[in-house]
């Protein structure tokens, strides 16, 4: 499992395809450039593995997200993340979104992520090492 508060790092590669009309990201895009990065820090191996010997999975409770500045076509943004836990069933994972030379951050992102079962019931967050 990851560590509480451990900065992570993932780099995304701005296409073409992800942005809008005007040439930037469109803003929805951001929420799998999250979830990429947190499937990078957990592992998809261990998501897998949860999954298939514990019947275990991550599911999104809450969002909310803030942009400052567009990302645009070419640009390879740095994704950090890192994550609390909030009592035992919630995590929140906290995103930031940095362009290239950027000087601020240009999305911030709060992902608030709950555990659930096979029988997508609410379980404790397992094995979670602060």
């Amino acid at each position: 499992m990851v560590e509480e508060n451990k900065i992570y790092h993932h780099t995304v590669n701005i296409y073409y395809d992800d942005t809008d009309f005007s040439g930037v990201v469109y803003h929805a895009n951001y929420l799998k450039y999250f979830e990429h990065a947190r499937e990078h820090a957990i592992g998809q191996a261990e998501l897998v593995r949860m999954w298939d010997e514990e019947g275990l999975g991550f599911v999104v409770y809450k969002v909310e997200m803030q942009f400052a500045e567009g990302a645009v076509f070419g640009d390879a943004l740095d994704i950090r993340s890192y994550c609390v836990k909030e009592g035992p069933f919630r995590l929140n994972w906290f995103h930031e979104v940095w362009r290239p030379g950027g000087t601020k951050t240009a999305v911030t992102g709060v992902v608030q992520l709950v555990c659930i079962n096979r029988e997508r019931r609410l379980v404790p967050i397992p094995d979670f090492k602060p």
